[in-house]
């Protein structure tokens, strides 16, 4: 799953996304959008669906609710030597190979029917596009690990992005088929092909992915214990899969977490620096994002700044594996700064929305007060902590 890049909030992405390829610009490798996979899945793609078009069309932009494609140094990442790790990685390998989960994801006798037609139209629009996000971010972790596998000539490598690269298929095929429920599914064959690709260097798809499997962890955790207690909040079916779901999330993270441990300057010296900045870009993303599904949440009995919370503190708690900071949750500008660049997000969607002089106007200042708020919660000082010298850790939430 690959859900959050800190430019999909529209008033963070024109400060971020200098600073991004800035730093990305000397690497060695493709291009965005020039570097696609040609390989096709004629399995994956949905073209039966009466609405697949739209659906498509909704997970081909890049926004906000919609993650991205990636594409990064696909040599450089074949050069990586896991011996530092090998104890950890055996394990790790071997536990995947069991692939625990290859029975989970079907539709049973639990899965109970959802009454699409009679759903309150704002409910079912971001019920909809949560299922759409979710595609998209399981496929696009999909795309990339099957890329990596298919132009890679090392075996510890290629053999892990194979197994995630199964994983994330499978959760993709499976949201899909809640979908055409709904009377639409994506086309990911279309999408593999066509949506844009974004260029990362490799530390930063670490730092991301690792993010984005670790903190989809916490997601789907907090989420399904939520409904275990308010059985009646379960407005769709597919929420009683997230217990075993998430645990191959959590897997997933925990490869990247030993493919940071094979180099040590990955999380010492200046690049802390960076760990910092994807903390506080992804965190705050999640944020801005969530807000703007409140029906849903609202049917879920979820209040949004406490799951917010929960995920970010499970997520900080797990990521001291292998990040020797985490963010202070508790100073007095976390808050704060959240809620004015949640207020500077909708500045920014008004005036894209009004358009003319008027509208550029406010959207410059939402975009202003957004750089603002990212700058003062970049700046809260970090709690430091030892790392510990294995990584692993088993789900316990």
């Amino acid at each position: 799953m690959i859900e959050f890049d800190p430019r999909d909030n529209p008033a963070l992405e024109p400060v971020l996304t200098p600073v991004l390829k800035s730093a990305s610009g000397s690497a060695s490798g493709p291009s965005p959008g020039t570097d696609a996979p040609t390989d096709r899945d004629p399995a994956a793609e949905d073209l039966g669906a009466a609405d697949s078009a739209q659906a498509t069309a909704v997970a081909m932009e890049d926004t906000l609710l919609t993650p991205r494609f990636y594409t990064t140094d696909f040599d450089a990442m074949d050069r990586i030597d896991v011996t530092p790790v090998r104890r950890d990685w055996d394990e790790l390998i071997g536990r995947m190979k069991q692939d625990v989960n290859r029975k989970h994801f079907k539709k049973s006798a639990d899965w109970d029917t959802v009454d699409w037609d009679n759903m309150e139209p704002r409910l079912k629009k971001e019920l909809i596009d949560f299922l759409i996000s979710s595609c998209t971010a399981e496929f696009s972790g999909c795309v990339l690990y099957k890329e990596m596998k298919r132009r890679g000539s090392n075996p510890d490598i290629t053999e892990l992005f194979q197994l995630m690269a199964r994983d994330e298929a499978r959760h993709a095929g499976f949201i899909n088929d809640a979908l055409r429920e709904a009377g639409i599914a994506v086309n990911l064959g279309f999408l593999t092909q066509s949506k844009k690709y974004t260029y990362f260097r490799p530390k930063f798809i670490y730092y991301a992915t690792y993010l984005s499997e670790k903190i989809g962890y916490s997601r789907y955790i907090t989420i399904f214990r939520h409904l275990e207690k308010h059985p009646e909040n379960r407005i769709h079916p597919i929420f009683k899969w997230f217990e075993n779901w998430c645990n191959d999330e959590f897997g997933h993270g925990e490869a990247f977490a030993l493919l940071m441990k094979t180099d040590p300057k990955l999380t010492s010296g200046v690049n802390v620096l960076w760990i910092k900045f994807f903390l506080v870009a992804i965190f705050s993303t999640m944020y801005v994002r969530d807000h703007q599904r409140p029906v849903f949440h609202a049917a879920l009995g979820i209040d949004v700044d406490w799951y917010g919370e929960e995920v970010f503190r499970k997520t900080s708690a797990i990521t001291k594996q292998v990040f020797p900071i985490t963010l202070d949750l508790d100073h007095p500008r976390w808050k704060k700064g959240l809620k004015r660049l949640q207020q500077a997000s909708l500045q920014v969607a008004d005036g894209k929305r009004r358009g003319g002089i008027g509208g550029t106007f406010t959207r410059g200042m939402g975009m202003a007060k957004a750089a603002t708020a990212f700058v003062s919660l970049y700046t809260i000082p970090a709690n430091r902590h030892d790392v510990p010298v294995s990584s692993r850790m088993e789900p316990a939430y």
